[in-house]
């Protein structure tokens, strides 16, 4: 049995105290430290300094440092979505940027200028010392030569295979922009807000209805194959829409398949969908005429159904240049607004 004295009792009463002042000091710098670590933690999908990210592109395997501070981005398909991102570019090629987006990316705000994919600025792209090189569609011929130059640099292609679906690869596209650039969480917002466009493109659609979609380029109309043309082709099977003319040997040529306008007024389809190349590619000051105004001036067109209804959708300026999962969510919902207001006004 222990037993203490008052002078002992008190000497213990002090050591407990001086004990459980210490203990709440410690508590409080921890709790301290706690706050401080709690407050400097990313928010879920965001880069951490210090750490990489492992992402298997059309090559193989690749390793991205965190985060990524000073990239090159050579896929045109990529600016409107980095653009959403703030995300700042150490090189691109300029002429490709979509003229939507040139207030984002300009000679201003894009420290060197790649030129264009014909006439690449290679030693300009090593120059810049980026810490990545997102490369793909116009600029994938060169990637042999990039990862020559830059052999310690990661160099990433997400370009869509021709051997699989499209919209599975435009996808995997936004999602690898996503973990790359450290925002995860919105290249997955952005992939819920195309499936809710298709969703509603693809109800608000009467397959019943036949649709064909053209290509106006160098003041012609062009034929965009189903399935495999230019930006509609994939849209024909994601809505299921039924063609209106179907040719052999199409191709998904960049400025479509030639075809004559008798042959597209014959077809008689009850939508007409246009892409205007030479819109996205006229340059500075260059006037051109709308694709919707060449349709709808050509006279041989002019008792097709889809003009007499007024069925007639032009997707945004710049898709020739940017086709992004951005400009197909748009077109999407473009559309479904289209069929809706055209079922409206038919009931």
């Amino acid at each position: 049995m222990i037993s203490f004295t008052r002078r002992n009792l008190h000497a213990t009463t002090v050591k407990v105290a001086a004990a459980v002042s210490v203990a709440a000091l410690a508590l409080t710098g921890c709790s301290s430290e706690s706050a401080d670590t709690n407050s400097a933690e990313p928010a879920s999908g965001e880069a951490v300094a210090g750490e990489s990210v492992t992402v298997e592109d059309n090559y193989g395997s690749k390793t991205v440092e965190q985060p990524v501070e000073n990239p090159a981005v050579t896929d045109n398909r990529a600016f409107a979505v980095l653009a959403q991102w703030d995300i700042k570019l150490a090189a691109a090629p300029l002429t490709l940027v979509p003229k939507s987006l040139r207030d984002t990316y300009n000679q201003d705000t894009v420290e060197v200028d790649l030129g264009s994919h014909k006439e690449p600025d290679l030693e300009g792209l090593v120059a810049a010392e980026p810490d990545v090189v997102w490369n793909g569609q116009r600029f994938e011929q060169h990637q042999e030569d990039i990862e020559a130059l830059l052999e310690d640099t990661p160099v990433l292609d997400f370009e869509p295979r021709e051997d699989k679906d499209f919209f599975a690869e435009l996808k995997r596209h936004t999602e690898a922009l996503g973990q790359v650039f450290g925002h995860e969480e919105d290249a997955q917002q952005l992939i819920k807000d195309f499936d809710a466009a298709a969703a509603r493109a693809k109800e608000a659609y009467d397959p019943e209805k036949k649709v064909m979609a053209v290509n106006t380029s160098g003041g012609e109309i062009g034929y965009i194959a189903p399935g495999i043309g230019r930006t509609y082709g994939p849209i024909f099977d994601l809505l299921g829409m039924t063609p209106a003319l179907e040719v052999s040997n199409a191709s998904n040529d960049h400025e479509g398949d030639d075809i004559s306008v008798e042959a597209i007024a014959e077809s008689n389809p009850d939508w007409i969908l246009i892409m205007d190349r030479d819109s996205a590619v006229a340059k500075e000051g260059e006037q051109v005429t709308p694709g919707t105004q060449l349709v709808k001036d050509n006279a041989a067109l002019k008792n097709v159904t889809a003009l007499k209804e007024g069925n007639v959708y032009a997707a945004p300026a710049d898709t020739y240049i940017d086709e992004s999962i951005v400009t197909y969510t748009q077109i999407l919902n473009d559309m479904a607004d289209a069929f809706e207001k055209a079922d409206k006004a038919g009931a």
